[in-house]
C-alpha cells in the first residue's frame, strides 16, 4: 500500500504547480500587520500560558510580538532574543537537510534505514524495509517513543544514540512501512542518524552547514551557552534543566529564538531578500493522501490532515486559497507551531509556556484562525465532533 513512487513524484509537481498563481498574482486589501497585535493579544488570553512568542511574515514585511512573562512573576515580557524550546519543529529542519542531501544524491528518499544502520546493526522489517520516505512521512511502522526517559533525565536527552540503535533490532514493525501513518518522535532521530552517517558528518555540524550557517540563524542549536539559558522561557510547570540536546537532534532538541525563526518563515516563504534563499518546494511537498493510508494516528493536532509530507502536514487541499501547510510541537513545559498560507504569502511562528491552568484551548486551531484572518480568508471549517483531545498534557514528559 506504499505511496512513494509515482504517486509520490505526481503530488510533489502539483504542489510546485499550484504555488505558481499564488506567487504570480499577489493579493490585494490585505489587513494590515499591525492589526495583527490585538488578534495576538487576544489569542494570549485565551490560551492562559505564561509566556508567548509569535511572528508573522508576510511578503517582505515581518511582524514580531511578546505577551505575558518570561517567567512566572517576572513581570518580563518575551523578546525577539528569549531562548525557544522548538520541540517537535525540530523534525522540518530534518527534513530540510533532507530534502538538500536528496537533490545533491548523497541520499535517496527510497534508501533503506538499513543501508545507514551501524555495522552490524539489524533495522527490522515487515513485507518491506523501512525507507528514508517512510520516517520523514510518519509511515515507518516504528513506535511514537522508544519508552520512558529514566527519572530526572533532561528533557529531549532521551534516548541517545547507543541506546535507541541497542533498542531497534528487537522491535517489530507496528505496520508495513508506508501503509499507516503513525506520529514517531524515534523515527526522527533514525533520520537525524541516517544524514549523519550518509554525509560522514556529525549531524549538528551537518545542520550548521546545510542550513543554519547559510540562513545566519546563528542562535539555533542543539548546545546553548550559559548566557542564553538565562534567556530561556519558563513556564508554570516543572520544565527541567537548559542542557544540550543532541541525542534528540532529528526529531525534537534544538533551540532558537523568534528572530531565527523570523528568517526561518522568510525561507520557507522565498519572500526573505536580502540573501535569504527560497526553500526548495519539494521540502513542503504532500507527498502521501491520507485516504490511502490504512490509518493515521498523532498527525491532526491542528486539523484534518489532506496530505502528509516530510514532516510537514497538509490542511485542505492545495488548489484552496486557506490551504495550510503546518507543523506542531510541544513538550517541557512549550507549545510550538509553524502555518504557512502560501496563497497568501503569510507564515507564522508561536510558542508559548504552560500556564497554571489549562484552559483546553487547541492552540494550533487559534493559530490558524489568526494566519488566515492576517491573509483576509475565512476560517477554516469547524472540524468533525471528536471525543476530547488526549494529546495536550502540559505536566507531561511527551513531546509531539
Amino acid at each position: 500500500m506504499s505511496h512513494l513512487t509515482v504517486p509520490r513524484t505526481l503530488l510533489v509537481f502539483l504542489f510546485v504547480l499550484s504555488l505558481a498563481p499564488a506567487l504570480a498574482q499577489p493579493p490585494t486589501s490585505l489587513p494590515n500587520l499591525q492589526s495583527i497585535d490585538p488578534l495576538g493579544k487576544d489569542l494570549f488570553l485565551q490560551s492562559g500560558t505564561t509566556g508567548m512568542v509569535l511572528v508573522v511574515v508576510r511578503d517582505d514585511q515581518a511582524f514580531f510580538r511578546g505577551y505575558g512573562e518570561t517567567a512566572p512573576n517576572s513581570h518580563q515580557l518575551p523578546t525577539q532574543d528569549s531562548l525557544l524550546r522548538l520541540c517537535s519543529l525540530t523534525k522540518i529542519f530534518t527534513t530540510d537537510v533532507l530534502t538538500k542531501l536528496a537533490a545533491d544524491k548523497t541520499v535517496r528518499l527510497d534508501d533503506t534505514l538499513q543501508r545507514y544502520a551501524p555495522a552490524g546493526a539489524h533495522v527490522p522489517k515487515h513485507i518491506r524495509p523501512i525507507t528514508l520516505a517512510d520516517i520523514a512521512t510518519h509511515t515507518s511502522g516504528l513506535p511514537r517513543e522508544l519508552g520512558n526517559a529514566p527519572r530526572d533525565t533532561p528533557h529531549f536527552t532521551f534516548p541517545d544514540y547507543r541506546t535507541r540503535w541497542r533498542w531497534l533490532p528487537n522491535q517489530r514493525l507496528r505496520s508495513t512501512p508506508g501503509s499507516v501513518a503513525l506520529y514517531s518522535n524515534v523515527a526522527f532521530d533514525f533520520l537525524g542518524d541516517a544524514l549523519q552517517s550518509a554525509a560522514q558528518k556529525q549531524y549538528a555540524a551537518l545542520l550548521a552547514e546545510r542550513t543554519l550557517n547559510p540562513l545566519q540563524m546563528h542562535h539555533t542549536t542543539f548546545f546553548p551557552n550559559a548566557e542564553q539559558c538565562g534567556h530561556l522561557l519558563v513556564s508554570a510547570r516543572e520544565d527541567g534543566s537548559c542542557v544540550a540536546t543532541e541525542a534528540t537532534a532529528g526529531s525534537s532538541g534544538l533551540y532558537s529564538t523568534a528572530s531565527d525563526m523570523m528568517i526561518w518563515l522568510k525561507y520557507l516563504l522565498g519572500t526573505g531578500g536580502q540573501g535569504i534563499p527560497e526553500q526548495d518546494p519539494s521540502a513542503q511537498a504532500v507527498y502521501i493522501l491520507p485516504s490511502n493510508l490504512a490509518s493515521q494516528k498523532g498527525l491532526d493536532h491542528a486539523g484534518e490532515p489532506t496530505g502528509v509530507g516530510l514532516g510537514w502536514i497538509h490542511i485542505l487541499p492545495i488548489d484552496s486559497p486557506s490551504h495550510i501547510v503546518e507543523k506542531t510541537g510541544g513538550g517541557a513545559g512549550f507549545e510550538t507551531y509553524i502555518a504557512i498560507n502560501h496563497s497568501r504569502r503569510t507564515a507564522i511562528f508561536l510558542a508559548a509556556t504552560d500556564g497554571s491552568v489549562d484552559t483546553h484551548l487547541n492552540l494550533f486551531n487559534a493559530a490558524n484562525k489568526l494566519l488566515l484572518a492576517v491573509s483576509g480568508l475565512p476560517p477554516l471549517p469547524p472540524p468533525p465532533s471528536k471525543p476530547a483531545a488526549k494529546h495536550r498534557h502540559p505536566h507531561r514528559r511527551q513531546r509531539f
